[in-house]
């Protein structure tokens, strides 16, 4: 690993109208490497008066930026985006040592996507200044106000990124909080903003946990908006605070997500690349295609298939984020072994060799009824279930048989009959045959999995008012 610039990520801080500002007397939490096991520094967490000063900072620098061009937003997001594609192993280095992801991984998706998603926005500037008429009426769009923006462990850059380079360009003001446990890469970025030009005020970060500073966001009167992106429960208790002002809330939940082979699908390929979505991250993803659903007939063949690519990925995965993650994931794989499902790689425990860190071994679970816990609920590890089906309603039936609907994906040799059936699944995005992420297209989920969408033109309108002025 890189040497990593500790003055540049200010633990005891919260950055407010354009300064860091020493938070005392607060709670403070050790911040521990993951893979070592090791306290790397203390966090000092902000409170609800932090958040306050925070928000009035955010507030008072509205006017200004939103008066100012889309052409001049435009320009200090390129120069963020320029600055972090510069410092990307500086970043990729604080995420690994955050919350555990493989140094490649870090610099690819971690850095890589972030930097995709400004690109994307980028392009879609102009269209800010384009007015719509529809008969006598003038249709603009305005930004929304101040936005709190909650943001999880899991891609601690990525996740802030989607929401404040969207709610910048727009115009609005930012309060961030970024998880406590992964707060690195956050802490460093509010230097990039600076450097960049953007004004004091424009966007504030307050450390802290999500009863105290991110209740005390979401109910604040000055906050416009919020955009979370987190667990279905964490994300209930955010509308019901936010529902007492009536402002706006975006919301990137949980998932259980289905991939589908269909009885033509070239098996290998599509085993290889489920088990790979699953396990990216660790399985610390919320769009992770952790169900694998199968024909009977395949289902042999398919969980050998799994378990071998699976195993031989052990060496390559991280450790999950923290004890407590491990733990979680843990107690899942014990309840289905007591339960009595079957393992064929896997099951519990560290690898073999390592008894350090908060690593898990990859776990595949073969026939699995769709409706037992691990089919269920999104575990947020490195566990995939394959669950047999006898026909393609059936299938569908499974796939969208639990309370989410983020993603998924369809295998198929035949493309009409992949395209198909994904219009039939109820979720926010389907890939067929293995088709790569795209950044600018609409990301979000149905049902429990969430309110709104992220990246592209539509993640950018998420932070825009519309109104119309009849002439």
């Amino acid at each position: 690993m890189a040497a990593i610039a500790e003055s540049q990520v200010r633990y005891d801080s919260a950055f407010i109208g354009g300064a860091w500002v020493r938070v005392s007397g607060g709670e403070t939490i050790d911040l521990v490497d993951p893979a070592t096991e090791r306290a790397f520094a203390t966090l000092t967490l902000g409170d609800a008066a932090t958040a306050d000063a925070a928000v009035d900072a955010a507030r008072a620098a509205f006017t200004l930026w939103a008066a100012t061009s889309t052409a001049e937003r435009a320009a200090v997001l390129a120069r963020v985006r320029d600055a972090v594609a510069q410092r990307t192993d500086e970043f990729a280095d604080l995420i690994t040592r955050d919350m555990g992801c493989p140094p490649k991984i870090a610099r690819a998706v971690q850095v890589g996507t972030p930097l995709a998603v400004i690109d994307g926005l980028l392009g879609l500037a102009s269209t800010l200044d384009e007015p719509e008429r529809i008969g006598r009426s003038l249709v603009v769009r305005e930004p929304v106000g101040v936005v709190a923006a909650i943001t999880p462990w899991n891609y601690p850059l990525h996740q802030v990124v989607a929401k404040i380079a969207p709610a910048l360009l727009a115009g609005c003001t930012v309060v961030l909080k970024p998880s406590e446990f992964a707060p690195s890469a956050a802490l460093l970025l509010a230097d990039v903003l600076v450097a960049a030009g953007l004004p004091p005020g424009v966007f504030n970060i307050v450390c802290g946990t999500g009863p105290v500073v991110g209740a005390a966001l979401s109910a604040h009167p000055d906050v416009d908006m919020v955009s979370f992106t987190g667990s279905t429960d964490a994300g209930r208790q955010v509308a019901a605070a936010a529902a007492a002002t009536v402002k706006r809330v975006a919301l990137e939940l949980g998932g259980k997500s289905a991939s589908v082979l269909l009885s033509d699908a070239d098996r290998p390929v599509a085993v290889k690349a489920t088990v790979n979505n699953a396990l990216l991250n660790s399985g610390q993803t919320c769009t992770a295609w952790t169900r694998l659903l199968v024909p009977r007939g395949h289902h042999d063949e398919v969980a050998g298939l799994a378990g071998d690519q699976a195993a031989a990925m052990t060496s390559r995965l991280g450790p999950l984020a923290s004890a407590a993650q491990w733990r979680r994931v843990q107690g899942f794989i014990d309840q289905a072994l007591h339960t009595g499902l079957q393992s064929v790689t896997g099951g519990g425990g560290r690898p073999d060799g390592v008894d350090t860190g908060f690593y898990c071994r990859p776990t595949v679970f073969a026939n699995v009824p769709a409706d037992a816990v691990i089919a269920r609920e999104e575990i947020f590890g490195p566990v995939l279930s394959i669950i047999p089906y006898e026909d393609e309603d059936e299938a569908v039936a499974i796939a969208n048989g639990t309370p989410y609907g983020l993603a998924g994906a369809v295998w198929s040799t035949d493309s009409e009959r992949a395209l198909a059936l994904a219009r039939r699944l109820r979720t926010g995005q389907v890939d067929i045959n293995g088709a790569r992420f795209n950044p600018i297209a609409p990301f979000g989920g149905y049902r429990q999995s969430g309110i709104g969408r992220e990246l592209g033109r539509y993640g950018l309108e998420e932070f825009l008012e519309t109104k119309s002025i009849q002439l």
